[in-house]
């Protein structure tokens, strides 16, 4: 291995890439159970020994070998490092603290690097918590303790609250009883100290902490070791913390949670049924989880399940908004795994509850007199229908342990409320039966007819806010009568409710507007996913929905449209059906309605982009027509997107063959569409492969999804006129993800030479001038990173002082007054603002900073003992300068003219020509010695040259010998 760490340290790419493939592959292949025992046995053998006698064992030579992957002459890949030591840690296991411990204390040394000089924060958490996983929680805080214990908290390693978070499997509940939980105590209690001695930021700090302790829990219970052994010790704990500590309630409720579904799924082999990738503890905490292990965990955790209800419900009620949905979730986690008779007693409670307040909004409402303002009242009837609607999801919530007597009950409790003219409870009273008829088929098939003619009942007084949890309802009731019913009773109840579903795509709540698309997009797979007839019972869902097109209403109609335009963008097999619809979708076109036109138009768009060039190319002169030849005052809102079809007509089908079918009198469009592409061409062809492949990143990485904004907004979308993955399918997609990952594995190598030139610079003797007087050790680890901590950046003078600094534009960069800006051609002759010169030092870029010495010693006072800046010129209250009294103008010019050269005196007369009312100080200064008028602020004059590359002279000002020293 000693020669791969060397390849290791070349920093060459490609042998990186070699060098660790084969590292993990040695790990894995050549150190095995009986290569770790070994070490161990041998470990333990000299550990009371003082002179250990025998060399080391192999694996402690392999370990040794990866540790000195973590010093100094692999800093600049130590990347790959900490993926070659996450393997080691994985391989060994709980055995890690034998051989790594030193390794593990580098690791947390180099936490303290700065960011300056470390930039593999990430990999290194990562690594840290590959530690953390293989040794578990108990052994890794003893090798690395948080140090909460210490009076400055900025010495305490906070830093390992998100790796524990994130990290820890496998753990031991008692660990968390009996060390966390003290812990936090402790830090509650000097919380209190603190905020008693008026230190309420230190207070709040530790309050902070506290809150980090407790969010330990949901780790600790990811597959813990001890759950049938320790948790009864714990609940005590959760109910006194639930009744207490509000702030905490949702992070118990996760936990347990999280310990319900764990042992579910393993009594019932379902594992991982989603298919998701997990790491190696993982796979070894599954592996501990027996049948009989999650029986005797979940055996726990309902005998738990009495007094956590009991704590559950009473802080249910007393809980705000953010904190009622994880609190029922996990009243149904608890209540599914209870004994019947504890659920049903809960249940019995609620419905009384229930039926009480009920009883009470009642008479509340009847004694309200319509005559009188009664706020009292309204604030009582708002009191109690809030109760309701929090008995009702109490309700819901104990579902999974009911039988099918309370859950008549509960249906005999909803169907008032489904007529009850707060919209609020009728919400939730939908929202009660549409999860009775989502979890209790038994249900649907006792009381079908009595749930069919009670949607039809209550349609009228349906509140808009309940319109999303009806809609669901509706869709149960559908699949469950395409499963079970007849052919005809399918199409009878299907039918009946489409139109509902239909005009629901047109709602302003965009929840409800999403909901209907999800539930037709749903209806149209169960159709397609019966064995007999499948296809053709998708063909009649679609023509369903197209008999919407024959309503009266201009809103029925562009709904119709909308689905259609779902349906076929969903399922290809439609377009052709969706093709037949075109002779009646430009015929809806002549209609004077916008909503109508812009619903005909979505649909165009999702046929021309699901469409195969082929299927165009016989619909392409009827769908030309029908865009173009529609005569009316309302075209002109849609001209965009109408243009927009047209280019993805031509990406489609060709310039020629639109060519063929395009109008005379509209040609002039097509003319300027082939000049926007061939433009956007070139513009592309000349831009380099890095600027295209960012682009490529930026809008062609979503993934193909449904955007009703985008089919159906009457704006020309930028997005979606560039957004061909839009409309594309996810396997090209993937592959421009998957060129774009292998341009970022490239940007990456070239991202760790820079740095390894970097590291190679920064290592200078210069560097190391205040340490002590004996040499640097390079070998030792520590050393290194301690001088690195230590030592300040090395700051290089520029070897080309006397260059002249020009910015990426080519522009000359001057200097005044110590700051830096661009003098641009196209600035005025005058100074700019203050302004103006942050904005140029600001763009002029960091890369200056290093001439400020010079720009320093240009500003530094005269011998004459004047510095001229011209200060006593600006404006405090805007920008640019003033006219001082008996001072020389800030800015007056005399152009040179060659007629000064000339040999005619007339020439020079003319030239000279305004020269008495430039300089005005003439007078003035008769008599007076150089001293005295330097004294003056200035009377000589500068020659300047001016970026427009135009000679002028400038009358002496302070701010002109100020530029002229820049200069």
């Amino acid at each position: 291995m000693g020669l791969y760490s060397d390849i290791l340290a070349s920093g060459h790419e490609e042998a990186l890439v070699a060098a660790v493939a084969t590292f993990k592959s040695l790990i894995h292949s050549c150190i095995d159970e009986s290569l770790i025992k070994q070490g161990v046995d041998q470990i333990n053998m000299n550990a009371n020994v003082a002179t250990r006698k025998s060399g080391p064992t192999v694996i402690e030579k392999v370990c040794a070998t990866i540790a000195s992957l973590l010093d100094y002459h692999c800093e600049a890949v130590w990347d790959m490092s900490f993926q070659i030591v996450s393997t080691m840690f994985d391989k060994l296991g709980k055995y890690s603290s034998y051989f790594l411990k030193e390794t593990l204390n580098s690791l947390a040394d180099m936490q303290k690097l700065p960011d300056g000089d470390f930039a593999f924060r990430k990999q290194l958490h990562e690594c840290i918590g590959s530690a953390l996983a293989a040794m578990g929680p108990e052994i890794f805080l003893s090798l690395l303790p948080l140090n909460l214990e210490v009076q400055d908290l900025s010495e305490s390693n906070l830093w390992l609250f998100p790796i524990l978070k994130q990290y820890t499997v496998c753990a031991h509940l008692s660990f968390f009883t009996k060390s966390i939980l003290p812990t936090v105590a402790e830090m509650k209690r000097k919380s209190a100290v603190l905020e008693q001695e008026g230190k309420m930021y230190s207070a709040r700090s530790v309050d902070g902490i506290v809150y980090s302790l407790w969010s330990l829990l949901p780790s600790f219970c990811n597959y813990p070791v001890d759950t049938a052994e320790s948790f009864k010790g714990l609940e005590r704990a959760l109910c006194t913390a639930l009744q207490e500590e509000p702030e905490i309630c949702g992070i118990i409720c996760s936990s347990l949670q999280i310990l319900i579904q764990q042992n579910k799924r393993i009594l019932e082999g379902k594992q991982n049924s989603q298919n998701i990738e997990v790491g190696i503890p993982e796979e070894r905490a599954i592996a501990l989880y027996t049948a009989q292990v999650a029986g005797s965990n979940l055996t726990m955790l309902k005998s738990s399940a009495r007094e956590l209800l009991s704590v559950l419900t009473g802080v249910y009620f007393k809980s705000s908004k953010d904190t009622g949905g994880i609190l029922q979730s996990t009243i149904g986690e608890l209540a599914s795994i209870s004994d019947k008779e504890v659920v049903t007693r809960f249940f019995k409670k609620t419905m009384q509850k229930l039926l009480k307040v009920t009883q009470e909004a009642g008479k509340s409402r009847n004694s309200k007199n319509p005559n009188f303002m009664q706020v009292d009242n309204s604030s009582n009837e708002g009191s109690l229908s809030t109760a309701r609607a929090q008995l009702f999801d109490l309700a819901v919530s104990l579902l999974p342990g009911l039988d099918s007597k309370e859950i008549d009950l509960l249906f005999i409790a909803i169907q008032p409320a489904l007529k009850d003219v707060d919209g609020l409870i009728q919400k939730k009273a939908y929202r009660a039966l549409s999860l009775i008829l989502q979890e209790s088929d038994d249900f649907i098939s006792r009381k079908l007819e009595e749930v069919l003619s009670l949607m039809i009942e209550v349609l009228p007084s349906c509140h808009f806010s309940a319109k999303r949890h009806r809609l669901d309802c509706l869709y149960f009731l559908i699949i469950h009568v395409s499963k079970e019913g007849s052919e005809k009773r399918r199409h009878d109840i299907t039918a009946s409710f489409l139109t509902e579903i239909v005009l629901a795509l047109k709602e302003a709540n965009k929840k409800t507007r999403n909901r209907a698309y999800d539930i037709l997009v749903q209806i149209g797979h169960a159709c397609e996913d019966e064995e007999k007839g499948g296809e053709e019972k998708l063909r009649q869902l679609f023509n369903m929905v197209a008999g919407g097109l024959a309503g009266e209403t201009p809103h029925m109609i562009s709904a119709a449209m909308t689905g259609l335009a779902r349906l076929a963008y969903e399922f290809s097999d439609l377009v052709s059906s969706a093709y037949n619809v075109l002779p009646s979708a430009f015929l809806l076109l002549q209609r004077k309605n916008k909503e109508i036109i812009k619903a005909n138009l979505g649909l165009l768009k999702v046929l021309v982009a699901k469409s195969q060039a082929e299927g165009l190319q016989t619909h392409l002169r009827s769908m030309v027509e029908g865009m173009l030849n529609w005569q009316d005052s309302t075209r002109n809102h849609f001209k965009a997107k109408v243009k927009l079809l047209l280019e993805m007509l031509v990406k489609k089908c060709g310039l020629d063959a639109v060519k063929e079918v395009m109008p005379e009198e509209h040609m002039k469009l097509l003319t300027n569409i082939r000049k926007l592409k061939d433009r956007k061409e070139k513009k592309q062809a000349a831009k380099s492969v890095e600027d295209r492949s960012v682009i490529s990143k930026a809008t062609t990485s979503r993934i193909s999804r449904w955007n009703h904004t985008k089919i159906f907004s009457d704006l020309d979308d930028k997005e979606t006129r560039n957004s061909d993955g839009e409309f594309g399918d996810e396997k090209s997609t993937s592959g421009r993800q998957s060129k774009y990952s292998s341009m970022l594995q490239s940007k990456a190598s070239l991202l760790r030479s820079k740095r390894t030139r970097k590291a190679a610079k920064s290592l200078q003797e210069d560097s190391f001038d205040q340490l002590d007087d004996e040499p640097l050790d390079l070998l030792d680890s520590q050393k290194t990173r301690s001088s690195l901590r230590s030592s300040q950046p090395v700051i290089t003078k520029d070897d080309s002082d006397d260059e002249p600094i020009i910015d990426s534009e080519g522009r000359l960069v001057i200097s005044e007054d110590g700051k830096y800006k661009k003098f641009d051609r196209k600035q005025k002759r005058g100074h700019p603002s203050d302004t103006e010169e942050v904005d140029g030092r600001s763009e002029a870029g960091s890369h200056l900073s290093a001439n400020s010495r010079k720009t320093q010693k240009r500003m530094k006072t005269s011998e004459s003992g004047w510095a001229y800046t011209g200060k006593e010129y600006a404006s405090k209250k805007a920008g640019g300068d003033l006219k001082r009294k008996d001072k020389l103008e800030p800015y007056a010019y005399w152009p040179l003219d060659r007629k000064m050269m000339s040999r005619r005196p007339e020439h020079r007369a003319a030239a000279r020509k305004g020269m008495a009312s430039v300089v005005k100080l003439t007078k003035k200064l008769e008599g007076r010695s150089v001293s005295n008028a330097l004294s003056v602020k200035g009377v000589f004059l500068v020659d300047n040259l001016n970026p427009v590359y135009n000679i002028y002279v400038i009358k002496a000002t302070p701010r002109a010998q100020a530029t002229r020293n820049n200069l």
